[in-house]
Parts: structure tokens; sequence; C-alpha cells
């Protein structure tokens, strides 16, 4: 019983670290740039331009900060969960749709509230590859939460 109450926490740091790691790389390939810079890039949310010239410690600082976003943005899924079961049962299909909220929410409120340096538009191309590369955040995400709550369903 007491794992049982561990699953729900369990999935949302499991589901968010790989999901968020995976997602970084995902960004180099889109971008064409390092895992370092694009760490700089995700912590110039916080610092502007300056992350990319503190090296190191602004990579750490992108990389706490991914890992942050991505455990709270897969704890808002596996918290749903508990509440609309079929999220759960339909976990591939609820994941695409999630990892469209993710992209959205990220890329015209989350960033454009930042202090993210530079802000390049998107190109077609890189549109739909991030687009992408977030359906499948989303589903990583989903696969993960997919048993939180099965305990209450009688599902394994």
């Amino acid at each position: 019983m007491a794992a049982d109450a561990h699953r729900p926490l369990r999935a949302a740091l499991l589901g968010g670290f790989i999901a968020g790691t995976i997602d970084v790389g995902a960004a180099a390939l889109i971008f064409g740039a390092g895992p370092i810079v694009i760490l700089q890039a995700i912590a110039s949310g916080v610092l502007g331009r300056a992350a990319f010239f503190d090296g190191a410690a602004s990579a750490a600082l992108g990389l706490i900060l991914q890992w942050a976003m991505s455990w709270m943005i897969a704890a808002v899924y596996v918290g749903a969960a508990r509440y609309l079961a079929a999220l759960g049962r339909h976990w591939l299909a609820s994941g695409l749709c999630y990892g469209v909220v993710v992209f959205s929410a990220m890329n015209y409120v989350v960033v454009p509230l930042s202090a993210a340096y530079p802000r390049n538009p998107f190109t077609p191309r890189t549109f739909i590859e991030s687009l992408l590369a977030m359906l499948l955040f989303g589903v990583l995400v989903a696969f993960f939460a997919r048993r939180a709550w099965s305990s209450r369903t009688g599902e394994k």
C-alpha cells in the first residue's frame, strides 16, 4: 500500500526527468546547437543575454530550470489523471494533446514573459520540429503517468 502512495510522485519525477532530458537533446538537434548552448538559452529565460557569457554555471542553471519545469509539467498531468481516469486509459492520445498544450503554453506564454534571448521567430521547419518534440514530451509524461492512479480503477 505504501508503494502505491508514491506512484504519482514517481510518475511525475521520472516522466519529467526523462521527457525534460530528451527535450534538451531534441532542441539541440532542431536548432543545430550543442546541449550547453541549449541549456544556456534556457537559463537566459532568467538571466537574459548574460547567460551565454557565464559558461558552465549558466548551463547548470538551465538544466535545473529545465528539470524543474519538466517536473511541474508532469505533475500537472499526473494530478489531472487523478480526476480524469481517461488520461490514464487513453494515455497516448491524451499525451499527444497534452504535448500541444505544453507547446502552446511554453511558446506563447512562458517564453514571451521571460528574459529569454535571442527571440528567434519560428521558421516553418523549426515550428514543426518543435511541435513534434513537445508531442513526444507529452507522450512520455503520459506514459509514466498512466499507472499512477491505476489502483483506484483496478488497472495494472
